[in-house]
């Protein structure tokens, strides 16, 4: 195989992989929101605020990986 083949293959495995986490981790945050402010209304305020910071860190991690995929793109 071609190095280049193998520098783009690797690029998008990394951005695909790195993507399915935080996709998945949102979902699970939102949904234990969802299910919190359902029960007690009036907490909506501080669950909001947690689950803000709850997808932030998440998402963090898929821009880690398109670091990583562009470093792979562009360095290696």
């Amino acid at each position: 195989m071609d190095p280049q083949t193998i520098k783009l293959l690797a690029a998008g495995l990394a951005i695909g992989f790195g993507a399915v986490g935080p996709g998945i981790g949102i979902g699970i945050v939102a949904l234990g929101a969802l299910q919190a402010i359902g029960r007690n209304p009036d907490a909506s305020d501080r669950i909001q605020t947690n689950m803000f910071v709850g997808f932030a860190f998440a998402e963090a991690v898929a821009i880690y990986a398109l670091v990583v995929a562009l470093i792979l793109l562009f360095v290696v």
